[in-house]
């Protein structure tokens, strides 16, 4: 993208210059030599010259910089199109010099941004698509649920009650399904910012075995949390105990009767680790690298009414906290979830 307008202007105003004052300068020589003479005549052409020499250096200058700014202009209009991705950047001194440096600079923050809002896009949509596949089948039985008992179609009360049960344990998937997809949306977007502070890990560890306490029980599972009384942790206490309750409520789910679970915890001067621990079925091998996503099961048969996105939000709470999340499993014998946080 080239113009010749500056160019064709400065030869404008340069000669006018030129002209002006050199004929300002041959009156003035006229009358102080008395009339026109050869000496006259040589001074005007050496101003000339020296005019002419000056010139040709300068408009070099110029046409350098004018040049280094139409290949920036030309770079802009290539990625606005969308043509060419962007060039290696040229490291040069002085002002042009910064000019190509915050140019760069400004594109990139500038690809970064438009990156993000697709991926930001692209996630908003599968959330939306995940959330409505995954509402069908609730729904669906709700509805016939509804219609079965408002028609009069099942007179046994007890068969009533049964079908109210069902729909009451919908409701409820549907629910926590909700809660933990909106949850793990604004987590995902950064709309969510982690209040983290140091925190002793014993008491956070205690609340969330109390929150599974009840299924524990019922499910005649044993669960015990060991951790010292010294052991401190940067993070955001309220969503470390949401995360543990998901791995402890998945241990649960996948432990038979009479299981031990356990949650651990230990400190060195690199990291501290907590360790979710179950005596469960196991996940198989190849099954490892999908538990993460998003309504992913490895067993259906284990807890129909389990959403199957836990594991994905404790990932991302993890995560957000500027943590990480392992699994190590074998099959028919154990699966252990550890949370590694770098001091």
């Amino acid at each position: 993208m080239k113009s010749d307008y500056e160019r064709i202007r400065f030869k404008r105003s340069y000669w006018l210059g030129v002209a002006g004052l050199t004929a300002a300068l041959a009156a003035w020589l006229y009358y102080a030599l008395n009339g026109w003479s050869w000496k006259l005549s040589a001074a005007l052409i050496l101003v000339l010259a020296f005019a002419l020499v000056i010139y040709i250096r300068i408009y070099r200058i110029m046409d350098g910089v004018y040049g280094d700014m139409e290949n920036i202009s030309g770079i802009m209009a290539e990625l606005m199109d969308g043509e060419n991705p962007l060039p290696e950047e040229e490291y040069r001194e002085g002002t042009i010099g910064l000019l190509y440096t915050n140019f760069y600079k400004l594109v990139e923050m500038l690809q970064e941004s438009r990156n993000r809002e697709i991926q930001e896009k692209i996630f908003l949509r599968d959330i939306i698509s995940d959330i409505s596949h995954q509402l069908k089948t609730p729904m669906s039985s709700l509805i016939v649920f509804v219609d079965l008992l408002l028609e009069d179609k099942v007179e046994d009360r007890e068969k009533q009650k049964q079908i109210l049960n069902e729909a009451a344990n919908q409701l409820s998937r549907m629910e926590w399904m909700v809660l933990s997809m909106l949850k793990l949306a604004r987590i995902e977007a950064g709309a969510i910012q982690f209040e983290k502070k140091n925190m002793m890990l014993l008491p956070a560890l205690k609340q969330a075995a109390e929150g599974v306490q009840f299924l524990v029980k019922e499910r005649e599972q044993e669960l015990s949390v060991a951790c010292a009384s010294d052991i401190s942790l940067v993070c955001d206490g309220d969503w470390l105990v949401e995360a543990l309750i998901n791995l402890l409520k998945n241990a649960s789910d996948y432990s038979g009767s009479g299981k031990r679970i356990c949650l651990e915890a230990e400190q060195t001067n690199v990291y501290t680790r907590i360790y979710v621990k179950d005596e469960g079925s196991g996940i198989p091998e190849e099954e490892l690298p999908n538990i993460f996503k998003r309504f992913y099961r490895v067993n259906q048969a284990v807890n129909p009414n389990s959403v199957g996105i836990g594991l994905s939000l404790t990932k991302s709470i993890v995560e957000g906290m500027g943590g990480s999340i392992q699994v190590k499993s074998e099959v028919g014998s154990h699966t252990w979830f550890v949370l590694t946080f770098v001091q």
